[in-house]
């Protein structure tokens, strides 16, 4: 029991941790831009995509085939902000109507250009980690850790450089970061594009252990909107822990019960917050008018 136990709560970590980076770059775009991001598990899937063509069929050097994969998917993102999203800022209806727009063009745009089968990507560290005699899988062990590098890489630029502080100042309030001489027309797509490669980083980080398919980034969609529900839109701390909360929610109940049962309790826990806590977990009130 107990390696059982072990084993799912390194599994949900794992689900967990990539929840986090998806929920992350969706709080970001709606903490800054405010806008609800429908088209952001695409963005995951086309990062996805990109490693598995570069390192699984090409058999390029694996920290190549990242830089390639998130760096070509930042740059689309950069695109769809220019061409689509930058028309929305602030309007939130209209901007989520748009994003859902923009997934459809884009899961169709691979479907014509990569087809409708699913590709496996070989592990980029093959073998286990044996403890006490339990086991974990090394290619679920890159995920977490390379999910917390992530992390912890967006809270140092954040936290402690120019561009970081600007996007804090921007979130907060807009037009008084643009009268304190912050470039908002360079922020909004800055912070969009950084979302943007957390999701394509998730994507990349997921495609050895799943299999990839144009279709695989409604449910990441779904669960990063859910997570900054219960966390608190705009809060990247809320993010963190509705992410964890729901990939050990997510991981327990499909072990020890059912998957079924997952999709009730997460939800479940989503209504409980709306209903005791509206602006989530770790969310701020809404100024008063």
């Amino acid at each position: 029991m107990d390696i059982i136990l072990a084993q799912t709560i390194v599994n949900g970590l794992m689900v967990g941790m990539i929840y986090v980076l998806m929920a992350i770059g969706f709080t970001m775009v709606f903490g800054i831009m405010r806008i609800v991001n429908f088209a952001h598990g695409e963005f995951y899937m086309v990062g996805a995509f990109l490693f598995a063509i570069l390192y699984g069929s090409n058999e390029m050097p694996f920290a190549a085939s990242v830089l390639l994969a998130v760096g070509a998917t930042a740059l689309l993102g950069l695109v769809m902000e220019w061409v689509v999203f930058r028309r929305f800022r602030g309007n939130e209806l209209n901007g989520m109507i748009a994003s859902v727009g923009v997934a459809l063009i884009i899961q169709n745009s691979a479907l014509l250009m990569w087809g409708s089968s699913a590709r496996t990507v070989p592990p980029v560290v093959s073998g286990v980690l044996s403890v006490g005699g339990i086991v974990f899988p090394w290619s679920r062990l890159v995920v977490i850790i390379g999910a917390i590098v992530a992390v912890v890489s967006l809270n140092l630029l954040i936290g402690y450089t120019r561009i970081g502080r600007a996007m804090r100042a921007v979130a907060q309030d807009s037009e008084i970061a643009q009268v304190q001489g912050i470039r908002v027309d360079v922020i909004f797509p800055a912070a969009f594009v950084l979302g943007v490669s957390l999701a394509a980083f998730a994507g990349v980080l997921m495609a050895p252990v799943l299999s990839v398919s144009p279709f695989i980034g409604l449910a990441p969609t779904l669960k990063a909107f859910v997570i900054v529900v219960i966390g608190g839109l705009g809060s990247v701390p809320g993010a963190v822990v509705g992410g964890l909360l729901i990939g050990l929610i997510e991981s327990f109940a499909g072990t020890f019960v059912s998957a079924s049962l997952s999709e009730i309790l997460q939800f479940l826990v989503v209504i409980a917050v709306v209903l005791l806590r509206p602006q989530g977990l770790l969310g701020r009130k809404e100024r008063e008018a």
